[in-house]
């Protein structure tokens, strides 16, 4: 991103130089799907990847926006806050948030401009959120707690823009650490940094697909999940182990009689044994093992959750067919989106090159494909 750019920018629109520079983060997971709203455990990664706002705290009570990107101007009064549509919602879902969690706000003018690719499964809109909070923390002079902002942007795209996302990419948004991976309990929202292995490239692979639809499947399985805890009699599917007698004797029966409630049970137990054993390898520079995790973890979605789609499973075949590469899977919530795969750094020129080719023979579609590195979480510039 160049902050230069954003600030002559800032200076053209509004006349005047910006007194700060905020930047949040998009982010990939790395491993740990559909683990998030069964309270379960997740690894994403910011990437380097971001939405920056440029801004001037005002006297009053207005926040100006002006969408560098879509070359749209948004105003909107801190004390009169009302829905309507578009981008602007979520920087005014994040001023209700802070309003009704008692933050004393300040207007400000801000330029707004981000590189984070729109419904690639990258979190846009945490990183949108995420760097309004930063910018409300700027002009209004509060202090910064990543967690808690975290939790007020998630509940600003849950119940104003209506989106019923878990807490990860909020927290990978908010709370990440350049140069590492982060462990989240979606539980206890415990954190904790996990180092990445040298040498190693995460690779983002965009299928040029998109979700499209998938509300109501997203929702089936959830629901699915919701019924297997119940069959389990706990709260949620990550108080289950694949090696516990519960499962041993439970799931026989549950396989008998609701076998896809089973096999949403099995993907999202064992994924989270899967994210568990990712941390404990990462931490001894196993990148060989690391790899094989991302390759069961995909099998797993394809099979058991049923979320990948024909571009996902070419691409991820694309990715794996290529010298150097470790591993790879769907990442995201699934249906379209992006494949993630971990990349030996001295084969990484080539791999790109190949599954840009390969992919497009295969599927007719042009893969967009990112060479990522790890950032930091929400901060000023």
């Amino acid at each position: 991103m160049n902050y230069e750019s954003i600030s002559q920018s800032f200076s053209s629109y509004f006349n005047a130089k910006p007194k700060f520079i905020v930047r949040a983060p998009g982010r990939v997971n790395l491993i740990g799907e559909h683990t998030d709203y069964n309270d379960g455990f997740v690894l994403p990664m910011a990437i380097d990847r971001e939405v920056c706002i440029a801004l001037n705290p005002r006297d009053d009570e207005t926040i100006r926006l002006f969408s560098l990107d879509l070359k749209s101007d948004s105003v909107f009064n801190l004390h009169s806050l009302t829905p309507s549509d578009g981008w602007i919602e979520y920087p005014k879902g994040v001023a209700n948030q802070l309003l009704k969690a008692g933050y004393q706000l300040k207007g400000f003018d801000a330029v707004v401009t981000g590189d984070v690719p729109q419904g690639a499964g990258l979190s846009s809109s945490a990183a949108l959120e995420l760097a309004t909070a930063k910018a409300f923390a700027m002009s209004s002079g509060f202090e910064w707690d990543a967690v808690e902002m975290a939790k007020l942007c998630q509940r600003a795209e849950n119940e104003w823009v209506g989106v019923n996302s878990g807490i990860m990419d909020q927290m990978a948004s908010a709370a990440c650490k350049a140069g590492y991976a982060m462990f989240l309990d979606c539980r206890s929202l415990e954190i904790q940094h996990v180092p990445l292995p040298q040498r190693v490239s995460v690779v983002i692979l965009d299928t040029s697909t998109r979700r499209g639809l998938v509300e109501s499947a997203y929702n089936e399985r959830r629901s699915q999940c919701e019924e297997a805890a119940r069959w389990f009699g706990v709260k949620a599917l990550r108080d289950v182990r694949l090696d516990s007698e519960k499962w041993k004797i439970e799931s026989r029966k549950m396989k008998e009689e609701r076998e896809l409630v089973f096999k949403r049970a099995r993907h999202v137990i064992s994924e989270n044994e899967r994210v568990l054993e990712a941390i404990e390898v990462m931490k001894k520079g196993n990148v060989k093992r690391l790899g094989e995790l991302f390759n069961e973890s995909h099998e797993s979605l394809k099979n058991n959750f049923e979320v990948t789609n024909e571009a996902l499973n070419i691409m991820v075949e694309c990715a794996r067919e290529q010298a150097g590469c470790y591993g790879a899977r769907m990442t995201g919530a699934g249906f379209g989106g992006c494949a993630v795969a971990l990349v030996d750094d001295e084969n990484v020129e080539a791999f790109v090159k190949a599954v840009e080719t390969v992919y497009k023979q295969r599927s007719g579609l042009e893969a967009s494909v990112y060479v990522c590195k790890a950032s930091e979480g929400a901060s000023q510039v």
